[in-house]
């Protein structure tokens, strides 16, 4: 680079030209001392956060979204996660539940490396690497709804009380059967997966209780539908014609429940086979009250999710302390019937 010319040297060397450079020179300085003031906003990268406080990111990976029981989860995860200032990322197939289709999501959600995961498995054992994927690269896991098998690097499992569940099941579905000793009953049981561990623990506090109780009643079939209502209207539409002395069906799910229901509606069959559902959807709440359904059994999928992003909260702030943090929380079931008052309907509804 040339030098300036002599003449363009002498005038930078004038009095007036010294303040127009100080002026000049402490605008530079105010303006980067501006720039270095903490305003309050951050920017979330994974985990860490830079030009502000830390903020947590929480993810969640269910089976399958369209579920109202995870879009019931998902209104009390966000109003959670903004109560609590955390960044909400929230993910899983739209209609399928199976573990197929849940893994890829889950890999996708460990690939931003979010500050914990919350795993809602579709299975206890194809999700358990992914738990220990998340491990090793040192990101929390909790459990909701479902769990892995291995619980060891779990942080909560929070659920529902699955056996509970079943074993109610079993007496409402005897109650609206007019249950005799000494008569035979046919049931049908209605299932999303055959290894989901909620499934697995109704089905279990079903059989327990009819084999204690009600030891005239069989269970002559059992289906899956991979949490989709058309695939268990088609099951429950196959056994009416195929078991015309069918006295229950047990819809052990939400999806279950509203493709069984609308199975019985349209045989013309409502009031003649008894329907004892799960999870208290809006429209399931509905016929409820047409007395389409027997029973249904209600859990609290905003309350899990609330309590998940409250114990990461906790667990990061105890700078990585599980202390006081429960291990397992098991949240009761609520039997819901045409006898149950308009208010404790409307308090156990799923909102959407």
């Amino acid at each position: 680079m040339q030098s300036p010319p002599t003449s363009l040297r002498s005038r930078v060397t004038r009095p007036g030209s010294f303040l127009i450079m100080f002026s000049m020179t402490l605008t530079l300085l105010l303006a980067a001392c501006g720039s270095s003031t903490n305003t309050g906003t951050s920017t979330t990268t994974g985990n860490t956060t830079t030009g502000g406080t830390d903020k947590l990111t929480v993810a969640f990976v269910m089976g399958a979204e369209a579920d109202p029981f995870f879009k019931a989860m998902k209104i009390g995860a966000e109003a959670e996660a903004a109560a609590k200032g955390v960044n909400l990322i929230w993910q899983g197939d739209p209609s399928v539940y199976s573990p197929a289709t849940q893994i890829p999501y889950v890999d996708q959600v460990l690939a931003q490396h979010p500050s914990g995961l919350v795993l809602i498995p579709t299975d206890p054992d194809a999700l358990q690497p992914e738990v220990t994927k998340a491990t090793a690269a040192k990101i929390p896991v909790i459990n909701v709804d479902t769990h892995v098998t291995d619980l060891s690097n779990v942080l909560s499992f929070i659920t529902g009380d699955n056996a509970d569940g079943g074993t109610k099941a079993a007496d409402a579905m005897a109650t609206a059967m007019n249950y005799q000793a000494g008569k035979s009953y046919q049931v049908v049981v209605g299932l999303t997966s055959a290894t989901a561990t909620t499934n697995v623990a109704r089905l279990n506090g079903f059989k327990q209780q009819i084999a204690a109780k009600y030891p005239g009643i069989q269970i002559v079939d059992v289906a899956y539908s991979q949490s989709q209502a058309t695939v268990s209207n088609t099951n429950v539409s196959n056994w009416l014609t195929k078991y015309p002395h069918l006295n229950g069906i047990f819809a052990i799910d939400g999806t279950n429940a509203t493709g069984a229901s609308a199975a019985l509606q349209a045989k013309g069959l409502v009031g003649k086979v008894a329907l004892v559902g799960y999870d208290a959807y809006p429209a399931n709440i509905t016929l409820l009250k047409q007395g389409v359904f027997t029973a249904l059994i209600a859990q609290d999928p905003a309350t899990e999710a609330k309590m998940a992003i409250d114990d990461f909260v906790t667990y990061f702030k105890q700078n990585r302390s599980s202390t006081g943090i429960d291990a397992k929380v098991t949240i009761p079931n609520v039997v819901l019937t045409t006898k149950t008052s308009a208010a404790d309907l409307q308090k156990y509804t799923y909102p959407s």
